[in-house]
């Protein structure tokens, strides 16, 4: 039957069929099997490790059971913007609009995601193409949504009456057999139209409100084509209808544009004498993306960017002519800048429509949709997760086969020539049969390569310990890499919104000249967080660095002090625009996810101070303990300040009160426990709960490196902050009575 294959140790090596004992539990028996069952056990444990450590949650669908689902067309969701014209739009958080009921100071993109729709009732994994409709002081949202059970398009419809800033889901306008998308809205003759695209019934259908915004019926099929993204603009007294063909031959899909002329809304259409318009590359921007719009006299069109991923981003142009046989545009910049954090931004990855409109106020109102990651990022991601298992288990293979529990690459099993009994017709045709010979070779040739691989690399050696090293981490690397393509989502630190809304913190820190390294690796970590405005940076000591040398997303602002003193931390400071300020030391480093998690507990509890680091004041005399002590009680009544969130009026005003005077102090003096002492203030002002605790996930303190840390001395540095303590108390009263419990609040992040 040819050359025996390897067999695993523990297994007879000849080629008689095994004897009834080994033939009854072949697998228990081989060291082979014990050694596969162990590696999977072990990486198993170390995947289990990393998920619970190191992968972040999907924060839609934490919120909702029913939609946000992963989808290969990607994560979209809708913000809101505001300018004095339409080239000069700028995110709602940036007009510092404050919704009190909310907990948003400010208000932040995006406005509208797959969770508001899914809490709303109708189950969404994404919401894109909105169009705006403006009535009076009252502005509707169209747009589509994504329905999580049908994976169809729906056209979903949404309210404001302020202005954009919050919204009311009142359900699904629109709802046909087929997708729907686009749903571009316009009124004619005192009625209001809506002309989704709906390609996949291969019609163009223009639909009449019969009770806005939510009943429409449908007014005529204007043309038998499967027109994608199209809008009609009335113009130089005739009605122009843009859209896009991908069905003809030899269409470039999402490169192709078509112009349509008549005299009415309802046809008949006569087609442009130059169409197609475009059917060029898909980067050009023939593909509408949006409303187009009047501006000085002169007519915009909304294009898309398709070029890198489908939806990259949106291009707009000016059109020079437009007559029944001429189109000329000129593309001009859109003015909007895009965000720089990546996965962590809503709109990080792409955004690829714009609705943008003036109010009767003479201020411009646009709306455009935006996803964290690319096109088929939840494929890529699979397929990625796939090829890191396969090379998982190719590599605990090999690694099985260098210690010897493993004696080949192949089980003997595998082979064909030892699957067990056969009859004679069916021996005689493997004999003949030149696949079966050559898998024999092949089975034969493999197992000679792994015994030869182990002599040559002498599991014994200093070399061969070496390449096995090597090669466990890469398995570990490998083993993490997959399970986080498959089971991790797209690897965003995503904002927790309250209330279906989203809001934004400043980050301040206080430092000195020789902190300047730790510096720069937290600008260029935070900055990234998805709900960090603004980082202040409090110079204490030095020459300050130019903020030219700090690789960041969001602006940064040093403000340098003219006295070396701890209290400088909590200065009242007018130009912070945010109403939480997490004051954060630069030595301290943690996922933005933590960050955020911790962010959405002080927008629930704004009157408390909610950190990472708890600490429990207990004892006569008091005594300042670690962390351990409060964990040994099960309880807290201080936060340091160190890493917490605050309210940077209350918080600052309190610190820098008259009654503080004393306390301030006492920091100078020791040059210690200004967050001790914040602590002491806020308990003093309230007569509930004044701290909350947010566990992260990991955290390092990057001073360990460096050498830099303030406090180097641990037990001196206790000693001080005990006497903080009982001076304090005797200023300001005991907090003794004021302890919180571990694991109290619902969301199970304070265990």
């Amino acid at each position: 039957m040819g050359s025996s294959p390897i067999v695993v140790s523990g297994s007879s090596g000849t080629r008689n069929r095994p004897n009834n004992k080994s033939k009854n539990d072949p697998c228990v028996s081989s060291s082979g099997f014990v050694y596969l069952l162990v590696s999977f056990v072990a990486l198993g444990s170390i995947a289990g490790i990393y998920v619970r450590f190191m992968m972040t949650p999907n924060v839609h669908a934490s919120i909702s059971s029913i939609g946000c689902k992963e989808d290969d067309e990607g994560s979209w969701s809708i913000g809101v913007f505001y300018g004095d014209s339409p080239f000069s739009l700028k995110p709602i958080e940036d007009m510092n609009i404050w919704r009190d009921k909310k907990a948003a100071w400010p208000v932040a993109n995006p406005v509208i995601t797959c969770a508001s729709a899914s809490v709303a009732g109708f189950s969404s994994n994404f919401v894109a193409d909105p169009f705006l409709y403006v009535q009076g002081d009252v502005f509707y949202l169209f747009f589509e949504t994504k329905n999580s059970i049908t994976m169809q398009g729906d056209i979903g419809v949404a309210r404001s009456t302020d202005k954009g800033a919050s919204w009311e889901q009142l359900g699904i306008a629109l709802d046909e057999d087929w997708h729907l998308s686009y749903p571009y809205i316009f009124e004619y003759n005192d009625n209001i139209y809506m002309l989704p695209e709906g390609r996949a019934k291969g019609q163009l259908r223009l639909y009449r409100a019969v009770n806005f915004p939510m009943k429409w019926t449908l007014e005529k099929i204007i043309m038998k084509k499967p027109l994608v993204d199209s809008f009609i603009i009335p113009h130089d007294g005739k009605y122009w209808l843009f859209g896009s063909d991908h069905s003809g031959i030899g269409a470039q899909y999402n490169a192709q544009l078509e112009i349509w002329y008549s005299r009415s809304p309802l046809g008949p259409w006569r087609p442009h004498k130059k169409n197609p318009i475009y059917n060029t590359d898909k980067s050009m921007g023939a593909r509408n993306g949006g409303r187009p719009f009047l501006f000085d006299g002169h007519l915009y069109r909304v294009g898309q960017d398709d070029g890198e991923t489908y939806g990259r981003r949106v291009r707009l142009f000016k059109i020079e002519v437009l007559t029944t046989d001429r189109f000329e545009e000129v593309e001009v910049p859109t003015g909007l800048k895009e965000s720089i954090k990546g996965r962590n931004a809503w709109n990080g990855a792409r955004s690829h429509h714009l609705d943008v409109q003036r109010l009767s106020s003479g201020e411009w109102v646009g709306v455009m949709d935006g996803d964290r990651v690319s096109s088929g990022d939840a494929s890529r991601r699979f397929h990625l997760g796939c090829a890191s298992v396969l090379g998982v288990a190719a590599l605990v293979i090999l690694f099985g086969v260098l210690l010897g529990a493993v004696k080949g690459l192949v089980p003997l099993s595998w082979c064909p020539h030892n699957i067990g009994k056969r009859s004679d017709a069916s021996l005689d045709w493997e004999r003949s049969s030149l696949f079966y010979s050559r898998m024999r070779l092949f089975c034969s040739h493999l197992n000679r390569a792994s015994s030869s691989l182990r002599a040559r690399i002498k599991p014994n050696s200093c070399s061969g310990s070496l390449v096995l090293t090597l090669i466990f981490l890469v398995t570990v690397v490998l083993m993490c890499t997959g399970v986080n393509y498959i089971y991790g989502g797209s690897g965003a630190h995503e904002a927790y919104p309250l209330h279906g809304q989203y809001s934004q913190f400043t980050l301040l820190t206080m430092t000195y000249d020789a902190r300047i390294w730790n510096l720069k690796m937290y600008v260029n970590h935070y900055s990234r967080c998805s709900s960090v405005r603004e980082i202040v940076v409090v110079w204490n000591k030095g020459q300050p660095p130019e903020l030219s040398e700090f690789d960041s997303a969001v602006p940064v602002r040093i403000r340098v002090e003219e006295r070396n003193s701890l209290n400088n931390r909590f200065k009242v400071d007018p130009s912070i625009k945010t109403r939480a300020v997490l004051e954060l030391d630069d030595d301290i480093m943690m996922p933005c996810d933590d960050v955020e998690r911790g962010f959405k507990v002080w927008r629930e509890h704004p009157e408390r101070i909610v950190g990472f680091y708890p600490r429990l004041a207990n004892g006569s005399p008091l005594k300042y303990r670690a962390e351990k002590h409060a964990r040994k009680h099960n309880g807290y009544n201080m936060i340091l300040t160190g890493a917490a969130f605050m309210d940077t009026k209350m918080a600052f005003e309190m610190y820098w009160s008259k009654e503080a005077a004393p306390g301030r102090e006492v920091v100078d003096n020791l040059f210690n426990c200004e967050d001790v002492l914040l602590n002491f203030l806020y308990a003093n002002a309230s007569s509930s709960n004044t701290v909350e605790y947010v566990k992260p996930a990991w955290a390092i303190d990057t001073s360990k490196f460096t050498g830099v840390a303030i406090s180097k001395n641990t037990q001196i540095h206790y000693g001080l902050r005990s006497s903080c303590l009982q001076k304090f108390s005797e200023m300001y009263g005991s907090i003794t009575n004021r302890k919180s419990e571990f694991n109290h609040r619902m969301d199970g992040w304070d265990v």
